[in-house]
């Protein structure tokens, strides 16, 4: 008997899009003799197992099992694990992070809330009993001691599993140490809440108390027996968690860090090395103003180091700011009109590369992801690469046209490639960064080359994309076409964007269009446009949004589809748009605002009143709703009334949200349903019970697809 083969609906739902199998998550070991990675046993299996990968002879094996530590249980896990998983969008199972010590010898990880080291030479792995549930279990550099979270208190442990002991616990309810509060989390991309010395001897600790946060409840309606959950959500022009920072000795003694906290109150990111004392950025409130600040850990003292301000905003990079080893400071920088590298003082990048994350600094370069710049002789459209900077000049590492990035340490680089003619992302392991027949090697140098193999499922379809740009200001475009279609009869159009700021939807990648393809193919010409806001050209291309995200991002669409209706066979008389939180949003603007060029509209959890979205993102866009009231009703789809202003005529909506989101509240989809119907505007609703803002129910992720299409057929009378 056959086994009929999956939709892609269902086939891509029960591969949560194609990732799972994919390893991921990758540490090099400073000697360059292992890569450390997580990767499930095949592309179906949720369950992420912690892998090594010896160098000189590319063999993998396995050192933690989920399923073998936990004796086939099922994993259980704590509302605090769940919400940092909701937070970085998490939805494996098993081994979903983990940390090592300097030498990566030893790695620590959580599952089911119990602590687990593994012994990465031996490939073994073994439980340590102590208090639980464990959230973010990390070693010392030295591999001695376990530091880790439970209860809102920091402990330690011994690596035996001997001492357990706590160095902070909360004075109250209100109050963790370690963690990263929802802030740093949601918008900052600061997952973390503490930092091991060099020497192993103390730590840097984030202490978090939200009593000052609003207070929302996110019920289940389905459920109506279960007790609404508690969510501290900072809502923009209401007060944040108070964040302070301490050193914290082995024996408890602790020492305050000292800085404007009143001035700068938003801790975005810390680094401490022994290239230097520990460095923190400390960002003021309306995000125009930050400052660079040297920790003496002795007295908790800082020192400035380097001061930015920008009548914008100023924006957050992953990598920096960080110590170079010979301790100049390493950061990423607004000047000329381009995104620099800067060491030290001086910039060793120009124009002609927008710098976007600095992923590796060594004595003698630093390695960079980063795109064409502005001034750019070609514009690479989607593409995103890895380059080496130095005082000498720049090299690209990534060769292929793609989107690339990079791990590096110990003269190995692991490079991973996604590009456009091939599923998902492939893996190498370089010496020196150099593949083999890439060149000669240094002397003394190897340029063997091992590839971490991916157990991910092939979608079953390749996306037949065109990478363009479209209006006068060049916007990035893709343009999906069914595979079938070999004609010039016009196509309905669905524009599927995410629209806002970082967000990049086109890319120089294969994976990325799957869902486009399959919405192409269903009958549509699809368009993804990355208008303003977008990261990759330039900061004055991302900062024009400032103060407006509605019309600015809304023209950019507009623009783009009619420029692209000169080039391919698209139906402006049949147009429908679709997103998903922004995406929502942008797609909720279409069709009220601009019907005369949208017919249909699919809202996936869309922030339809700015007012009711977090502080951090909002206030850097529109300022203080309190001093600018006019900015925000300007920006949102409904007014201070509860109404919704719309042009006609009116266009059939379909709006769609996790009744569990945390982070769109669903209050967002209710308040713009009942302002619809008090304006007599028909719509649809499709409340998602026990669903949050990512939709990981394969059922759920299935049906969502399938009932989008009938829904957008319906709306633009396609048989």
């Amino acid at each position: 008997m056959t086994t009929e083969p999956l939709s892609f609906p269902r086939l891509q739902a029960r591969t949560q899009r194609f990732t799972l199998g994919a390893p991921r998550a990758f540490t090099v070991s400073p000697d360059g003799s292992r890569v450390v990675f997580l990767r499930s046993r095949s592309g179906t299996d949720r369950a992420n197992l912690l892998w090594v990968l010896d160098v000189e002879d590319g063999g993998e094996r396995v050192v933690a099992d989920p399923g073998t530590l936990l004796g086939g249980g099922t994993e259980r896990l704590s509302a605090q694990e769940r919400a940092r998983r909701e937070r970085s969008r998490e939805g494996g199972a098993g081994i979903v992070g983990y940390a090592t010590d300097a030498a990566v010898e030893l790695a620590s990880f959580s599952l089911s809330g119990r602590l687990f080291t593994a012994e990465l030479r031996a490939g073994t792995a073994r439980e340590l009993r102590v208090p639980g549930p464990v959230i973010d279990p990390r070693p010392a550099p030295d591999g001695r001691l376990i530091a880790y979270v439970t209860g809102g208190a920091l402990r330690v442990v011994g690596a035996e599993g001997a001492e357990d002991r706590a160095l902070a616990e909360p004075e109250s309810a209100t109050v963790s140490y370690g963690l990263a509060e929802f802030i740093a989390a949601e918008e900052m991309g600061r997952s973390r809440g503490f930092w091991w010395s060099p020497e192993s001897d103390r730590l840097l600790v984030a202490r978090v108390d939200d009593a000052p946060v609003e207070r929302w409840w996110i019920s289940d309606p389905a459920h109506p027996g279960r007790d609404p959950q508690q969510v501290a959500y900072p809502v923009a022009g209401s007060a944040n968690a108070e964040v302070r920072l301490f050193v914290i000795g082995l024996d408890g003694t602790r020492t305050e860090v000292v800085w404007d906290r009143a001035r700068y109150p938003y801790v975005a990111h810390v680094h401490w090395s022994a290239a230097g004392a520990p460095l923190v950025l400390v960002q003021a409130r309306d995000q125009r103003s930050q400052l660079f600040l040297a920790v003496n850990p002795d007295t908790g003292a800082t020192r400035m180091v380097h001061a930015d301000e920008d009548p914008q905003w100023l924006d957050l990079f992953p990598g920096v700011p960080c110590w170079s080893p010979g301790g100049q400071l390493v950061r990423i920088a607004d000047e000329g009109g381009a995104r620099v590298l800067a060491y030290g003082e001086r910039p060793l990048t120009g124009p002609q590369l927008h710098v976007r994350a600095v992923l590796d600094v060594s004595a003698h370069d630093v390695l960079v992801s980063a795109s064409a710049g502005a001034k750019a002789a070609e514009p690479e459209i989607g593409e995103i690469h890895v380059y080496r900077v130095n005082e000498l000049g720049v090299e690209r590492l990534s060769q292929e046209p793609g989107v690339h990035s990079a791990v590096r340490a110990g003269g190995v680089t692991v490079l991973v490639s996604a590009v456009p003619d091939r599923p998902g992302s492939q893996v190498q392991v370089l010496r020196d960064g150099r593949r083999t027949g890439a060149g000669p090697a240094p002397a003394g140098a190897s340029a063997k080359t091992a590839t971490v193999a991916s157990y991910a499922e092939r979608p079953g379809l390749s996306p037949r994309v065109t990478l363009t740009q479209g209006g006068a200001r060049r916007i990035p475009c893709a343009v999906l076409m069914p595979t079938d279609y070999h004609g010039d009869t016009p196509l309905p159009v669905l524009m599927d964007p995410y629209g806002g700021p970082h967000g990049q939807r086109v890319l120089a990648a294969h994976n990325p269009y799957l869902t486009s393809q399959w919405f192409a193919d269903q009958g549509f010409a699809v368009i993804v446009a990355d208008g303003r806001g977008m990261p990759g050209r330039s900061p004055a291309w991302e900062k024009a949004v400032k103060d407006d995200l509605a019309a600015v991002v809304l023209q950019d669409q507009v623009d783009a589809l009619q420029d692209l209706a000169k080039a391919f066979p698209l139906d402006l008389g049949r147009v429908a748009i679709r997103g998903w939180s922004f995406g929502g949003y942008l797609a909720g603007l279409a069709v009220l605002r601009r019907p005369d060029v949208f017919h249909a509209g699919i809202l996936g959890a869309p922030v339809t009143d700015q007012r009711l979205y977090d502080t951090h993102y909002t206030e850097r866009y529109l300022g203080d709703p309190g001093s600018r009231p006019e900015v925000y009703a300007a920006n949102s789809l409904i007014d201070d009334d509860g109404l919704v202003a719309a042009a006609e005529p009116a266009r059939p909506m379909m709006i769609v949200h996790g009744l569990a989101d945390d982070n769109v509240v669903v209050a967002h989809s209710l308040r713009l349903s009942s302002a619809l119907l008090a304006a007599g505007r028909p719509h649809e609703v499709l409340p998602l019970s026990g669903v949050t803002h990512m939709t990981p129910q394969e059922q759920v992720a299935e049906n969502l697809l399938l009932l989008q299409v009938d829904f957008l057929k319906r709306s633009l009378g396609l048989d």
